[in-house]
């Protein structure tokens, strides 16, 4: 499965999108776009991408770039596993 496919699945469930979660993309905005997504859901969703990928990511680290879109996130995880 690829980083992508991954971070969607890991979006699904930590945001209960059901068969919504099928449809993200790369190009899918994540805050303002999907409701679930908001300031709340940022810990949830670092959490399980935490434990999914066997990574840390520090305060510091965390930027409203990596959120913009499923694709940055994506890039994020990649850079953080040295993808």
């Amino acid at each position: 499965m690829s980083t992508i496919d991954e971070v969607k699945a890991v979006l699904g469930r930590a945001l209960a999108l059901g068969d919504r979660a099928a449809q993200l993309d790369a190009a899918t905005g994540l805050f303002g776009n999907i409701p679930e997504f908001d300031s709340m859901a940022v810990v949830t969703v670092l959490t399980a991408l935490e434990e999914r990928f066997g990574i840390g990511i520090e305060d510091d680290e965390i930027t409203a770039d990596i959120f913009e879109t499923v694709g940055s996130l994506s890039r994020f995880v990649e850079g953080k596993l040295g993808r």
